[in-house]
């Protein structure tokens, strides 16, 4: 099988090529590699590659910038992702999206369900949304969109390694405790991308998320817990829950976006995200005895 991804930068695409599976020959790509948000460019280096599946780990991410970076959040999270579908339609091949939670409005007090009604309240989320649709619009026999939660690694920079690096440097802190999802290993969505490559067939929207409920104090409380335990943190500071509306930010998240992974935990084992939490500080313990920032 042979692979492209795209978003080579990022957490998501750097777990993909750790968790290569055998068999796999792949080509990631990153922006000095290939303008996603040119047909012609993208085009011809599918054709050179002529890959199987291509996979898409790249988004405009920045969620509270996009509020007014809306071009430029189109730009990468609508308009490339359905030239992905044109191009991956034009040369038969699989195409995966990585989409996100925050397609949902937040307001339901149920696990959202892939056929849930969609309604983002944000840039982000609405430019997400319509990345997902043109998928659907473009590409829809041998497309999936799977959308994903709180993700976190070993690479680059994350809610975890901030974290880390925050409380080496304060007293206390305060973290937002009235938004409920779940985080996710980028490592574990990595595994599962892999595993929905090679199925011989595939339905068009998955969701993915470790097992498990939390808001973002209860990550908080469980990360300085385990990195004290393995070594990454040699002292203990108080952190308290605070609600969304201390910490106000121009972006307006989702109050609860747990994500019902059921359909998808057919296909690779969930894990809790405490569990997953805990492999990821062990992991980065290891890394030149301390974090890399």
């Amino acid at each position: 099988m042979k692979v492209i991804v795209i978003g080579k930068s990022g957490q998501l695409a750097n777990e993909l090529i750790a968790e290569l599976p055998e068999g796999v020959a792949v080509l990631s790509l990153g922006r000095n590699d290939v303008d996603i948000t040119s047909y012609n460019d993208l085009s011809v280096r599918v054709h050179q590659f002529q890959p199987n599946v291509i996979i898409n780990a790249s988004a405009y991410t920045a969620v509270d910038k996009a509020e007014s970076d809306r071009d430029a959040a189109y730009a990468l999270n609508e308009i490339a992702v359905e030239i992905m579908a044109k191009v991956a339609k034009e040369n038969n091949c699989r195409l995966l999206h990585v989409s996100t939670d925050f397609v949902f409005d937040g307001e339901s007090n149920l696990a959202y369900d892939v056929s849930s009604n969609t309604n983002p309240k944000s840039v982000y989320g609405a430019s997400k949304l319509a990345g997902e649709q043109a998928i659907k619009n473009t590409y829809p026999e041998n497309s999936a969109i799977i959308r994903t939660s709180w993700v976190y690694s070993t690479f680059g920079i994350n809610f975890v390694k901030t974290m880390l690096r925050l409380m080496k440097e304060k007293e206390q802190l305060g973290v937002v405790g009235d938004q409920i999802g779940c985080p996710t290993n980028a490592k574990g969505l990595a595994q599962f991308l892999w595993l929905l490559a090679s199925q011989t067939e595939i339905k068009q929207v998955y969701h993915w998320s470790d097992a498990g409920v939390a808001s973002w104090y209860d990550l908080a409380v469980a990360i300085q817990e385990l990195a004290l335990k393995h070594g990454l943190l040699d002292k203990k500071i108080p952190i308290s829950a605070i609600a969304s509306s201390a910490y106000p930010t121009p972006a307006k998240r989702p109050k609860f976006s747990l994500l019902n992974s059921s359909q998808s935990a057919l296909i690779s084992e969930q894990i809790h995200w405490r569990e997953q939490l805990e492999l990821c500080l062990i992991k980065l313990s290891s890394e030149n005895n301390g974090i890399r920032l």
